[in-house]
């Protein structure tokens, strides 16, 4: 498969990833939206829960993981060969926690939209990916490939952050003028 192949490839399954962010943008979640595929086919997806649930850990790309045991478990399917050879679509740079979370999991390719500046764990803050100082029970270094259509990822967080976000503590919403 040539290059122009696999990009447009990647953009493909990258728009579906959005369209997850946008869901979770009109229920007041961080858009975040997620995808695993497994077999050319869509296994898993993920969109941010963290408001819903009040629960900080609830990020799209845990969502996703969790559906993936969950499918290999009702299945008698060893989880540790699908997520071998699965790939992860997110529309925004992996956390650090989500990233550790992808490399004990063993996923080999993570594909994201932009690139996350305050927590990010494939390059923007610590390259949780590729980092082999990490001990081996961290599980194996993954390949991250960003920039996929990292234009409409930002767009929805600046949606997102140009409102008020309802769940937000008192102390911490915007001012109204």
């Amino acid at each position: 498969m040539s290059e122009v192949d696999v990009n447009k490839i990647h953009v493909d399954w990258m728009y579906k990833a959005l369209e997850l962010a946008e869901k979770s943008l009109n229920a007041q979640e961080v858009p975040v939206g997620c995808i695993i595929v497994y077999n050319d086919q869509i296994i898993a997806d993920g969109g941010n829960e963290v408001n819903e649930t009040k629960n900080a850990t609830r990020h799209a790309e845990i969502i996703a993981i969790e559906k993936v045991r969950d499918m290999c478990q009702k299945q008698n399917i060893a989880e540790k060969d699908v997520f071998a050879n699965a790939t992860l679509y997110v529309t925004v740079e992996p956390c650090i926690m989500c990233a550790a979370a992808l490399k004990i999991m063993g996923v080999p390719l993570v594909v994201y939209g932009c690139a996350n500046e305050r927590f990010g764990g494939c390059g923007s803050i610590l390259n949780i990916a590729s980092d082999k100082s990490l001990s081996q029970d961290s599980g194996s270094c993954f390949d991250a490939i960003g920039n996929v259509l990292a234009d409409k990822a930002v767009d929805l967080l600046k949606t997102f952050y140009k409102g008020e976000n309802v769940n937000a503590p008192d102390n911490k919403r915007k001012k109204k003028s």
